[in-house]
Order: structure tokens, then sequence, then C-alpha cells
């Protein structure tokens, strides 16, 4: 519940989200519970993250699943463009017929994976994890032609700001906001740090038209509009180039892949190396925030390709 991404509804985008679809991996709000308890348990198992008893095999299912960003690049993988998702103050109906496409018809995913289980459907219960990808199984159908076909994940770890700017009387409470395509997610905000630290990861799908991933640094204010405290763009056309290049990392030793150059058109402080480590294709970005008198932010980037 701590992870970022598992802080909203991940229907619905309601904050503190208290109830949980076990099987399928999310954390969702009261009112998309509702609809989610209305599909039936072989679909949807709900329930209470505070009132209810969880079973290991339940917390298992979770934890493999890997939270909200996870489980949503597979469901919402292939969301026409123009379709918007339903909010905080949407309506009952408009919920159930975003929630049933998106778990009950699968509407959402690409048309030749449809999730089916090779268990009795008592049994379907069980954990969602990683096992479900073993049970796509290929249905002859046409591709729609207006979706957003998405080639991995981005996992951004944010991790620490460096004298930011003042907004408030002698300090600040930053917060990032990381905007990619349609996809906005951001970290917490840190009250009265010029220097936060938040080592939090946070999780991005790749469409395969891809631009650079958008960074905003905001001042929290409870009464006013936040006060934009700086902003960046991060090429990450280096990083993926780089692991497409080599292919499953797990196959070398530690080892430099590729390399984003610092230069008068870019934010960066330093040269940015992308490296394999530990089977891992990570990339080191420290960024001078543009547009404000100082401040910078450090990043740690991953590419997990959608078959990992």
């Amino acid at each position: 519940m701590n992870q970022t991404d598992n802080r909203i509804c991940a229907d619905c985008g309601a904050r503190d989200p208290k109830w949980a679809s076990a099987n399928i991996g999310v954390f969702i709000c009261l009112k998309c519970c509702g609809v989610h308890r209305s599909l039936g348990a072989r679909i949807s198992k709900v329930l209470s993250v505070q009132l209810d008893e969880w079973s290991d095999e339940d917390i298992d299912a979770m934890i493999e699943v890997g939270g909200n960003s996870s489980a949503n690049a597979i469901y919402e993988a292939y969301i026409p463009e123009g379709y918007s998702k339903p909010g905080p103050d949407s309506t009952h109906d408009e919920r159930s017929r975003f929630i049933r496409s998106k778990y009950e018809l699968q509407e959402f995913l690409k048309s030749s994976l449809r999730i089916t289980s090779r268990k009795s459907s008592a049994s379907i219960q069980s954990s969602f994890s990683t096992k479900i990808l073993d049970s796509f199984r290929i249905k002859s159908s046409k591709e729609p032609e207006t979706v957003v076909e998405y080639i991995g994940l981005l996992k951004v770890k944010v991790i620490k700001g460096i004298n930011l700017a003042i907004r408030d009387m002698m300090t600040s409470d930053p917060y990032v906001v990381l905007t990619l395509g349609k996809q906005t997610i951001q970290t917490a905000v840190i009250k009265s740090n010029l220097n936060p630290v938040w080592n939090v990861e946070l999780m991005l799908s790749v469409p395969q038209n891809f631009g650079p991933v958008k960074l905003q640094v905001y001042d929290y204010d409870t009464f006013s509009a936040d006060d934009i405290m700086g902003e960046a763009e991060i090429d990450i056309q280096p990083l993926i180039t780089s692991a497409m290049a080599y292919g499953d990392p797990e196959m070398f030793s530690n080892m430099q892949i590729g390399k984003w150059l610092k230069s008068q058109d870019n934010a960066l402080i330093e040269d940015s190396i992308v490296n394999i480590i530990d089977g891992k294709v990570k990339q080191q970005v420290s960024i001078k925030l543009q547009n404000v008198e100082c401040g910078e932010i450090y990043l740690q980037l991953e590419w997990l390709p959608l078959d990992q």
C-alpha cells in the first residue's frame, strides 16, 4: 500500500484506496469495489485491506503482480485513443461499463491475447500473479486500428532532489510529477525540505511511438494552486535503443551499453550512462531543473520489456 502507484485506485484514480482485488492484484476504492463485487469472485476476489483476513496466497499474489501500474500495463495496454477512464467523481454506470470492459470482457488487452484459466472456475480465485502470463492463449481476431501499442515498461526511481527552489516563506513542500504521453504519475509530498529524498519507484508504460518523459517539480499548497519548482525532459531513446540492441541482459556480465550525452540542448548535469547491472538495463540520470532559479533531481531508469 505504501507503493506510490497503489495510493490511487487502479480503475478511477481516487486517492487512498482501502480495497483490493486479490486475484487481479490491484488496489481499488470503495465505489469501484462495488462493481468488482458484482463481477463475482471468479473474476475479481475483493478484500478489504483493513477488515478482511488475508491468506498467504492472497498476499503473495498481490506482491507478484507488482502493483496497480504493473497490472494496468496488461489490462489497459490497448485502450483506444480518445477513450476516457472514469474519474473519482464518475457515476456508477460509467465505472461499471469501464470495469466490465477492462476485466470481464478484456477489451483493452491485445485482441489476440485473452486471459483464460486452465483451472476450474473455483480456482480462478487463486493468485493472478505472474502465472497469469502463462495462461494467455492466442485467439484469431483482427487488431483494432485506433489503439496505442506498448513495447515495454519504464521503471523510474526518483531518488532525491538537491537545492530545490523556495516557494513558501523559507522552504517548500516538493513532489515530482512524471508524464509520458497521456500517463501521469507522481511521488509523495515531502514537507518543508529543499533537499528531499524520495527513493520511490514509479512505473510508466512505453508506447511504440514514444517521446521524452516530462519531469516537473511542484510545491504543494493546501489552499492555492501548487507552484512550479522547475521542469525538464528525459530522453529515453538511448536506454531503449541500447536495451533492444543487446536483447536479454541476463546473458551479459555488468557492462556499459549506451550513453545519453550532456549538451546545451538537454538538462543533464553530466553524461548519463546506460549499463547492464546484475542482468538488468539501468541508467543513472542527474538533471538540472529548467525555468527555475535552482534545483537538481537524481533518478535511476530501468527498462522492462513486456515479455520479462
